[in-house]
């Protein structure tokens, strides 16, 4: 081999490392929970690794390292502090009106998934103007709303009546003063302290938020069934930094964005849920109700009026048929 052709081979080598370096890139995903919550396992991971033989590494800033404030999460996103984000739509609701009709009692459940009556609405160009500068990575809802109480047991909604219950946003607030209560909104990073010091009397949200919260060291009464709705969540990436990249890491990244991830996140919520409640049964010291038929009737009786009150006021009749699959 001669001088010319050895050095030939290494200008060659040393091309297209210099390409592959080139191309390699790493985007921030920022979210405001511990390592250890459903999110990791259900959204983050499968996502990463949907990703990782493009060349595009998704690095991950937990615990509010790039920001605390959980209800800062969309606008995060927006501002280019985190290109990818994970949150609620209900720490901001005013600007999720029509996104979080899902949330209400006899929207979601049933025969049809969470995830796919968000990704109905928005593939019928309901949901768009609510995710501005933004391309959505994943929509869904939690598991059924369950009542999560410190030294209060729930049975029927006049048990509801004068007590304080944390909810995640307006939606589920209307649903509290509804039964008689005080809905007291606050991030789900403030529910183990206000149940602990009695700020609040108890909790509506999903199972999986008791073992992902550690919320079975402060409450002691759990009761499932009633009529409450779901929670709905967002992946969102700030679009300017999607459309910049080469379009091999688009195509990974649209091979799992939309309805899959959004499969993978929703099952995973329902999934830690079972394993929660099972584990909280199986504990011996808590009090865990299960509503029958007549009895979650009665809740669903004062709930939803309230989601026809909600979807009337907001002028969302479409959306709402879209969701409940009235309106193909």
């Amino acid at each position: 081999m001669t001088i010319q052709t050895t050095l030939r081979r290494a200008i060659a080598a040393a091309t297209i490392l210099t390409a592959g370096a080139a191309s390699a890139e790493t985007v921030s995903y920022a979210h405001f929970v511990p390592p250890q919550h459903t999110l990791t396992e259900a959204n983050i991971e499968p996502l990463q690794e949907a990703v990782a033989d493009s060349g595009l590494e998704i690095q991950v800033y937990p615990g509010g390292e790039l920001g605390a404030g959980p209800t800062e999460q969309y606008v995060r996103v927006i501002q280019g502090v985190a290109d990818i984000g994970w949150g609620l739509p209900g720490y901001t609701s005013s600007q999720f009106d029509k996104t979080m009709i899902s949330e209400l009692p006899g929207v979601g459940g049933g025969d049809r998934s969470g995830y796919e009556i968000l990704w109905d609405a928005w593939d019928a160009g309901l949901l768009q103007d609510e995710f501005p500068r933004a391309k959505p990575l994943a929509l869904w809802l939690s598991e059924p709303n369950v009542f999560i109480m410190k030294d209060k047991d729930i049975r029927t909604p006049a048990d509801v009546e004068g007590l304080k219950i944390r909810v995640s946003g307006s939606a589920a607030g209307q649903l509290v003063e509804a039964l008689g209560g005080t809905p007291v909104q606050m991030p789900a990073s403030e529910m183990y302290n206000a149940l602990q010091t009695g700020l609040i009397d108890g909790i509506i949200t999903g199972a999986s938020a008791i073992s992902d919260f550690r919320l079975d060291e402060v409450a002691n009464s759990y009761t499932t069934g009633p009529n409450l709705g779901h929670i709905s969540f967002f992946v969102v990436m700030n679009q300017s930094k999607y459309d910049g990249l080469p379009e091999e890491q688009r195509a990974a990244i649209d091979s799992i964005a939309g309805r899959e991830l959004s499969r993978l996140s929703e099952e995973g919520w329902y999934a830690k849920a079972d394993e929660t409640l099972q584990s909280i049964k199986g504990a011996g010291d808590n009090t865990v109700i299960e509503l029958g038929e007549e009895e979650s009737a009665a809740f669903s009786d004062i709930t939803e009026p309230v989601t026809q009150r909600i979807v009337e006021e907001r002028g969302a009749e479409e959306v709402y048929n879209v969701m409940t699959g009235q309106q193909g």
